[in-house]
């Protein structure tokens, strides 16, 4: 069912979605018109309205649980692949490309992806100089030190922009349930769960030699704290050109993956109402999921449902805003906020849209400071406010001096799944270092359609009958890009 569910197109998901909801908004006409009888609900108000709180409290809950069920989509099908354990840390040697599904993923930097358990202890990561990267826990929170560090108190980002600033340096990794006071010598960090996501970021500057960053991110070394000399040896095994399915479940399958991941992990106080919603699922720690057919088919339609919810939210209303008053380009991060929160509330909805088609988080994302850290831009509409479609030929002007210090990309992803738009290409990309061809002016024009619009051209290849969004991301972004001086044009389409 899974498998089958997820060639559906967007279409026919939104016509389900369309569907589902115009059913539940006339629950209300199903309704006896006196709903109680001497003070208490009838037998057939009962009923519908006890159906009607399952499926709301199944929608909320896979709302609430996306950013989990992305990182173990994610999880199990890389351990599918190249085994389970903390010494195994899948690299993506020659780039990452479209044959690896995986929302959003960045084809214009070395990655390393590892999935940590701190359930049996805690665990050393040795990270090397000169490396970049995360550390999220399983609801994908930036990982945050174990009091101050220098003064501060450091969360998520490793390298640059963490407490090693680039040196690299030993970090241990606490479970949530850690007693004790922890070895001296480490940058002393403890998460809220028992999985950990190790993301490794290489930078290369010439795209034809990746040898260096592969070399830095091979000499990283996991192990538990004490036992180095007798851990488990590494195991690097290249991800690259390999076909792997690492998205999460958009039907009911998504609870029983829910399930195990309640199961195994830590019980954060914190989440006992939202946990109290799935367990009227059935879905609770030390308990089996066996739901009925007929909790089947409410489950999985309230997954389409969910699922829809989060990415009309990813689409603008009620989640993502926009970088720029008059133009299209989304922002993930209005607030600033590494976990979509303020002072006095959670971003919900933004919280869901972000991780309906992307995963990991760090303040480096997230914060406004020149030179640090990257910025995301997104669109999923052309100038008229169109979503983008594979059919149609499209035009994106970059005015020269892209602000980012470091580098620049395009990246092209499939509407439905977010995952790199598999479109016969190399890569779904172009990136600076890949020397696009500039205009007289200095600036940059890139091209995406099913055709070629010629020789010499930026031309990212579109699929006709599949829906795309682009996004730009700027590595180390300027002062122009914040004070606006620079900016992207819209995604215009030709005639």
């Amino acid at each position: 069912m899974k498998v089958i569910y997820r060639v559906l197109t967007m279409a026919s998901l939104l016509a389900l979605f369309a569907a589902t909801t115009f059913a539940q908004t006339t629950l209300s006409r199903k309704l006896p018109n006196e709903i109680f009888h001497e003070g208490f609900p009838t037998a057939e108000a009962t009923k519908l309205l006890a159906d009607e709180l399952l499926f709301q409290r199944a929608v909320q809950t896979y709302l609430w649980a996306l950013p989990a069920l992305s990182m173990y989509g994610m999880k199990e099908g890389s351990e599918k692949i190249f085994g389970k354990g903390y010494n195994v840390l899948p690299v993506f040697r020659t780039r990452l490309n479209a044959k690896t599904l995986i929302t959003t993923p960045n084809s214009d930097v070395i990655y390393a992806m590892g999935y940590l358990d701190l359930k049996d202890g805690p665990l050393v990561i040795e990270v090397p100089p000169g490396l970049q990267g995360i550390l999220d826990d399983f609801w994908q929170r930036p990982i945050c030190s174990e009091g101050k560090i220098n003064g501060r108190v450091w969360c998520g980002d490793v390298g640059l922009p963490g407490p090693d600033h680039g040196k690299g340096g030993k970090y241990l990794l606490l479970p949530p349930d850690y007693e004790g006071t922890p070895p001296d010598g480490y940058y002393t960090m403890r998460s809220r769960t028992y999985g950990v996501f190790v993301f490794w970021r290489g930078f290369f500057k010439n795209p034809t030699d990746l040898g260096p960053p592969v070399a830095l991110i091979e000499r990283t070394l996991i192990y538990p704290p004490g036992k180095k000399d007798n851990a488990e040896p590494m195991k690097l095994p290249d991800a690259s050109n390999v076909p792997a399915d690492m998205l999460f479940p958009r039907d009911g399958t998504a609870f029983d993956m829910f399930s195990r991941f309640i199961n195994h992990e830590y019980v954060d106080p914190a989440d006992m109402w939202m946990r109290g919603m799935a367990e009227s699922l059935g879905i609770a720690k030390g308990k089996a999921f066996d739901p009925d057919a007929r909790m089947r088919s409410t489950l999985d339609r309230a997954a389409r449902v969910a699922f829809g919810m989060s990415r009309v939210a990813a689409s603008g209303p009620g989640g993502a805003k926009k970088w720029y008053h008059d133009r299209q380009w989304l922002n993930g991060f209005p607030g600033g906020s590494p976990d979509f929160t303020t002072p006095t509330y959670a971003q919900c909805d933004l919280r869901s849209a972000f991780f309906s088609i992307g995963y990991s988080t760090s303040p480096g994302m997230a914060v406004n400071i020149v030179n640090v850290g990257a910025k995301y831009l997104a669109a999923m509409n052309d100038s008229g406010g169109n979503y983008l479609s594979g059919a149609n030929a499209y035009r994106l002007s970059l005015p020269k001096d892209v602000p980012a210090h470091l580098f620049w990309s395009v990246t092209v992803y499939d509407a439905l799944t977010a995952s790199g738009l598999d479109n016969g290409q190399p890569f779904p990309s172009i990136n600076s270092m890949d020397k696009p061809v500039a205009n007289a002016d200095g600036s940059t024009d890139f091209y995406f359609g099913p055709q070629s619009p010629g020789e010499n051209k930026n031309w990212l290849k579109t699929v006709p009958g599949k829906g795309f969004f682009v996004i730009l991301r700027l590595y180390g972004p300027t002062e122009p890009f914040f004070n606006q001086t620079w900016r992207p044009g819209d995604i215009e389409k030709v005639m």
